[in-house]
């Protein structure tokens, strides 16, 4: 795996998916770079929702379910990322809890509302799946 080839594809994933995401995701283990949690991973799920939300209540559980299966099969195929509306960081941590995912850091406002504006996000929940490779839309509506 130590390829010219292999190396190009780990610095082009870590290019757009940082410029994307930052430098590091919070995980279930604490922050982490995001190159890091991304490495190795097939498709990127771009989940925007909120705790306020009740529809994205009812899906958040179906998508985890989804999310845990897949895992199971392989660990290599999906990482989804949370990025979240709530309005303060006590429920996006309350909400979170319940995901078993990675998300963005709840505090980078900026950096949420810039991808809001990339895919053209005007309701939640909304679901988006990645290309890992390039950070191309393989589904705009992964819901």
């Amino acid at each position: 795996k130590n390829t010219v080839f292999h190396k190009h594809l780990i610095k082009n994933m870590s290019n757009w998916a940082t410029s994307y995401f930052g430098d590091s995701l919070l995980t279930k283990d604490g922050v982490k770079p995001t190159a890091d949690v991304l490495n190795g991973k097939s498709r990127v799920g771009i989940y925007f929702s909120a705790h306020w939300c009740p529809p994205c209540r009812g899906f958040t559980p179906v998508l985890a379910e989804f999310y845990d299966q897949l895992k199971e099969e392989d660990e290599s195929k999906l990482e989804i990322i949370f990025v979240s509306s709530d309005r303060d960081e006590d429920s996006f941590k309350h909400y979170y809890d319940t995901m078993p995912w990675t998300s963005l850091l709840f505090n980078d406002r900026a950096l949420k509302q810039k991808l809001c504006e990339k895919f053209n996000v005007s309701g939640i929940p909304a679901f988006f799946v990645l290309d890992a490779a390039d950070g191309s839309i393989k589904d705009a509506d992964g819901r």
